[in-house]
């Protein structure tokens, strides 16, 4: 899984429990524990998309701009990790009459895609505001 998507539920759940107050990206960085460019990367990506709103200048920030409730693990996988389950090398494929090498790429391809799938319908059911509730359950003595 790459990190951009644990990027962007990291800062979606953080900017889902300051509600209306703004954050910024050294703010939000200090928290993700990433540098502040990579953050807003992947905060650049939600506003494209719709699920932050930004301010510039002094006393700017990133505010959620989407019903937590709304928001799915699966839309932010397919925006920022689909293909990610994917190998970056697979055997076979090579000079030679083994019958496994010959079909092993696309046997596995199938293999992959399948997970993904699954993975992302299991992701369709997560809402931010699963998160959020988990979050806050978590830090409730």
């Amino acid at each position: 899984m790459n990190s951009e998507f644990n990027i962007a539920v990291h800062c979606l759940t953080l900017l889902s429990l300051k509600k209306d107050h703004m954050a910024n990206s050294d703010e939000i960085a200090k928290s993700v524990c990433t540098h502040p460019a990579r953050v807003r990367k992947v905060l650049g990506l939600l506003r494209k998309q719709g699920y932050v709103t930004t301010k510039e200048g002094v006393g700017g920030g990133y505010l959620l701009n989407a019903d937590s409730a709304n928001v799915t693990l699966g839309d932010l996988y397919r925006l920022l990790a689909r293909g990610s389950l994917q190998p970056s090398w697979c055997s076979g494929g090579g000079e030679t009459t083994c019958v496994v090498s010959e079909h092993i790429q696309e046997v596995m391809e199938r293999i992959y895609n399948g997970g993904e799938l699954a993975l992302e319908r299991h992701y369709d059911n997560i809402t931010l505001l699963d998160v959020t509730r988990d979050i806050q359950s978590e830090t409730k003595p």
